[in-house]
């Protein structure tokens, strides 16, 4: 197939959580003989303030974890969508992109052969939901949704008339164990401050834990305000900044535990949508405690690939017993790698597409040429 892709960005993952996902579908899709364009925008929001704070040549370094790797970036005014969609079988857009250019390629698929769909991966179908309305996809043929009730909302709101779930995924080829060479403090935590979603959730289930404990600590992300910053430093824990997303294996390695603390939106409004931080820990065999969140969708099997904490109290205990049972810690990393190795890779999520691509009506002749189908 050949396969056009509208993203925010695939070079960038400043504050921008979707670009591990992207990155390795992108990837795997072409292992299998896709033909796989992506477009962004010349000036978007990660890449600008990336290039902003870290200088132009940061992106170069992607292409030694993603081989290959490239982007087509369009100015909106100039884009000419006769030209960048010629002969495409399917075309993704995906939810952070203006209403306008939604709607202008919603329009240039009436008629024509190829198949749309637009890809929410966020929680503003529920947070913002007026603006989520106000996408014009009458002319797409559906919907791909990263979690069950994503996907109801945009059929119980006849946003679209077809709608699939499609979570995220840890692409596995650059998420996996890495040797531990050197022991660099107890826990790490990679995630951005953000907009207060989490305020009160960071300090009962990260900062305090870590301070009442007496643990060595590093915390990586953007978006850190100056009162976020001093807590840390009260607590005693390093700040790293931004890191990359394709080092976070590299960091994993270094600590003995991690935690997952979810938005709020995510745990009050979105049960059985975990972010892609949980697939990234499991994937690179660190064990997990999480603060609460209902996994609706049974993806995993809490207490079994990652324990739960359900206050700040029990916080602390998981990670005791994490830090000084090596034995429970190392069922914990065996089980992650398992359940994701299992049912949580880029390779199943592309085995989905291409089946909803079969549901779509693409020739199967276009779908699997050249590739062996290995449906796990």
């Amino acid at each position: 197939m050949k396969i056009v892709m509208f993203y925010h960005s695939l070079l960038s993952d400043w504050n921008h959580g979707n670009a591990h996902f992207l990155r390795g579908i992108v990837q795997e899709l072409k292992q299998r003989n896709h033909e796989v364009v992506v477009f962004e925008p010349v000036n978007g929001w990660s890449l600008q303030n990336l290039i902003k704070d870290y200088g132009p040549d940061k992106p170069d370094e992607l292409v030694q974890y993603y081989p290959g790797i490239q982007t087509n970036f369009y100015q909106p005014d100039s884009l000419d969508l006769d030209v960048v969609l010629a002969d495409a079988d399917l075309v993704l857009v995906h939810e952070w992109n203006d209403h306008d250019l939604v709607k202008r390629i919603g329009q240039h698929r009436f008629g024509k052969n190829y198949k749309l769909l637009f890809h929410d991966t966020h929680h503003r179908a529920v947070t913002e939901k007026a603006s989520m309305a106000q996408y014009d996809l009458q002319h797409y043929d559906g919907a791909l949704a990263f979690g069950e009730v994503i996907r109801n909302i945009y059929l119980k709101e006849k946003w679209t008339k077809k709608a699939w779930t499609w979570h995220e995924a840890a692409d596995d080829s650059v998420f996996y164990p890495h040797a531990k060479t050197e022991v660099e403090g107890d826990l790490v935590w990679i995630g951005n401050w953000g907009d207060e979603e989490r305020t009160v959730e960071l300090h009962e289930f990260l900062i305090k834990p870590v301070k009442e404990l007496g643990l060595k600590a590093k915390i990586y992300g953007v978006r850190y305000p100056a009162h976020a910053l001093q807590s840390l430093a009260d607590a005693g824990i390093e700040y790293g900044g931004w890191l990359p997303n394709y080092l976070a294996p590299e960091v994993f390695s270094r600590f003995k535990v991690t935690v997952h603390v979810p938005r709020r939106p995510y745990v009050e409004a979105l049960p059985g949508i975990p972010t892609i931080r949980p697939f990234e820990a499991l994937s690179c065999g660190i064990p997990l405690i999480s603060a609460p969140w209902e996994d609706a969708e049974n993806l995993f099997t809490p207490g079994q690939d990652f324990l739960v904490a359900h206050n700040g109290e029990e916080m602390k205990r998981h990670l005791l017993t994490v830090l000084n049972d090596p034995q429970k810690s190392d069922e914990l990393i065996q089980n992650g790698l398992q359940v994701i190795r299992q049912r949580h890779t880029c390779r199943h999520r592309v085995n989905e597409l291409e089946q909803i691509c079969v549901a779509l009506g693409i020739e199967n002749v276009k779908i699997f040429r050249n590739e062996e189908i290995n449906h796990e």
